[in-house]
């Protein structure tokens, strides 16, 4: 998976993904400002990396208290480091020189984090191994002065916000919207994130997520921006709309990566940087590329070409996953950890197939062609109508693209209601992406039947890709048939639908509806009402809410 290539960024602008070109001096720095090496102010373990970098580390605490490029301060805001989560506290850190690299080492508990330097490169290489929840740490933070790289962008604070929702959420005066948590890309999407401005480009470029959870499919905070200051993630563990179950070991390397305003080169991105050089350094938790496996697939036959498919590896250990070919399937997923693994084939983000797949290190798993049962996909059941095809995805339908990167509240939001009949042409596009109790539940859908159809019993479906406060749809036909109300499936219990996430756990929600709920006077409408129930949510966009995936009326 990865997001659209971005030409290099001019002044005032930042890049937020991958790119196709790699940036300049990424890897190698220009001339050499001082000689390789490291040296002790006393308080810091000072490493200057022989090209353009100077950076710093608490002796104490194992923070990054400085980042000095081309001789400009980078590192702080508001008085605060570049840390683990918030600060670990007193600390053991060491530091040793192997050659042509120097690597710190940062022990707090169960917890270690290190800091890597190569002579002549622009860039920071940082590992993470969190080994319990004894020590928080579900992000890296680079924090970067104010004044430098100035946006107005999703993702980034206004400079003087209107507080919309918790302390997270604000409203500009124009009445757009703007969030941390709105970064728009999910994991698969990006390789980097920074910003770019005067000939210089300061990016964190994030590492492959063996050990995070929320697959390819999560999205999570990236990068945030103020009148105070600027902060670079590398996320861990994020808990928003998280689906999975918290993950320990080792993470990284991701990379701190200066250059001279291009973006970081194509060499640091995850599953093409090689990191051999490191293979004696004593990381705990480090495996190298020998202790790793591959799993290839010959082909996945049953795919509906319209959409693509992605295939993940998962076990409570560690997570991968790869695009398939879109001529024919293939997909091939290297440096995996030893073990066995559920594999799952997505179509744009509904599963449609599972296996399972055992690794061993330095081989490779080779798997026939994967053929997908025509019965996983719910697109290919015959309906009477449908509205949406089934991705696992509210795409397609109403402000679904705004929704990964704004509030509902936003301006620029089409109106949430949306009743629509069949056959107008438009009913994905009409109908809105979310649905709440407290906005606009009620939601009408239109539709004729003929006199056979309305003689018959049927099922509705209607998919959902996760839900707040329990939201889950409860249909009425006609005025005359009401559902049961259904149980709530097992979804997320944080924020989701107000910051940026339709991702949760996809569930389809089935109804049999009686011959007796339809009009028998073919001429004219059925009309399903849909609405949400809960006993939960506050109110408002607050209130208890679901995202839809599709809806369809089986024949």
């Amino acid at each position: 998976m990865s997001g659209s290539a971005n030409r290099p960024v001019r002044r005032r602008t930042f890049v937020l993904g991958t790119v196709a070109a790699a940036g300049t001096a990424a890897l190698s720095g220009t001339a050499a400002a001082a000689a390789f090496g490291w040296s002790d102010d006393g308080s810091n373990y000072v490493v200057d990396t022989g090209a353009n970098l100077v950076f710093k580390v608490s002796k104490t605490n194992g923070d990054l208290n400085s980042l000095v490029y081309r001789g400009t301060e980078y590192q702080g805001y508001g008085g605060k480091n570049s840390h683990i989560e918030s600060g670990l506290g007193t600390s053991t850190v060491s530091i040793k020189q192997s050659g042509s690299t120097i690597l710190i080492s940062v022990a707090y508990g169960t917890l270690r984090h290190y800091y890597a330097a190569r002579s002549g490169e622009n860039n920071v290489y940082l590992w993470t191994n969190r080994a319990d929840t004894s020590v928080a740490s579900t992000r890296f933070i680079l924090r970067v002065k104010a004044g430098l790289f100035l946006n107005d962008e999703p993702d980034s604070y206004t400079y003087a916000p209107t507080t919309i929702e918790a302390s997270d959420v604000f409203a500009k005066s124009n009445g757009q919207t703007r969030s941390k948590h709105y970064s728009k890309l999910r994991v698969g999407d990006y390789n980097y994130v920074g910003w770019s401005a005067s000939g210089v480009g300061l990016w964190i470029v994030r590492s492959n997520h063996e050990k995070a959870s929320g697959g390819p499919f999560y999205r999570s905070l990236l990068r945030h921006q103020s009148a105070d200051g600027g902060g670079l993630y590398e996320i861990l563990h994020y808990a928003q709309n998280q689906t999975e179950n918290e993950r320990f070991g080792l993470q990284g390397p991701y990379v701190i990566a200066l250059t001279d305003g291009g973006a970081p080169s194509s060499a640091l991105f995850p599953g093409t940087l090689t990191t051999s050089w490191a293979d004696s350094l004593g990381i705990s938790g480090y495996v190298p590329a020998s202790g790793r496996g591959r799993v290839a697939g010959v082909g996945i036959t049953g795919r509906n070409t319209a959409h693509p498919y992605t295939v993940g590896l998962a076990n409570s250990a560690a997570q991968y996953w790869g695009s398939a070919r879109s001529s024919d399937g293939y997909f091939s997923i290297t440096g995996i950890l030893p073990g066995t693994y559920t594999l799952t084939v997505f179509k744009s983000e509904l599963a449609v197939y599972t296996t399972s797949v055992t690794v061993t290190a330095g081989g490779t798993t080779t798997l026939n062609s994967i053929a997908i049962p025509s019965t996983n996909d719910p697109s290919n059941a015959s309906a009477i109508w449908r509205i949406n095809d089934w991705t696992g995805t509210p795409s397609g339908f109403k402000n679904a693209d705004l929704m990964t990167y704004a509030h509902p509240s936003d301006v620029r939001a089409s109106a949430w209601t949306g009743n629509v009949a069949i056959g107008s042409g438009s009913e994905t596009s009409a109908f809105p992406c979310y649905i709440w109790k407290d906005v606009n539940s009620g939601l009408l859908v239109y539709f004729r039947l003929t006199a056979a159809q309305a003689a018959a019993a049927h099922t509705l479906r209607i998919g959902v890709t996760t839900a707040y406060a329990n939201g889950r749809p409860q249909v009425v036909v006609n005025d005359t048939w009401t559902s049961a109300i259904p149980s709530p499936p097992t979804q997320p219990s944080t924020r989701s639908l107000t910051n940026g996430s339709y991702r949760g756990n996809n569930h389809t929600f089935t109804y049999s509806v009686p011959a007796s709920a339809w009009l028998t006077d073919t001429s004219q409408y059925n009309v399903l009402k849909i609405n949400v129930v809960s006993g939960s949510g506050a109110t408002g966009y607050l209130s208890a809410g679901t995202s839809i995936d599709a809806i369809d009326l089986l024949a």
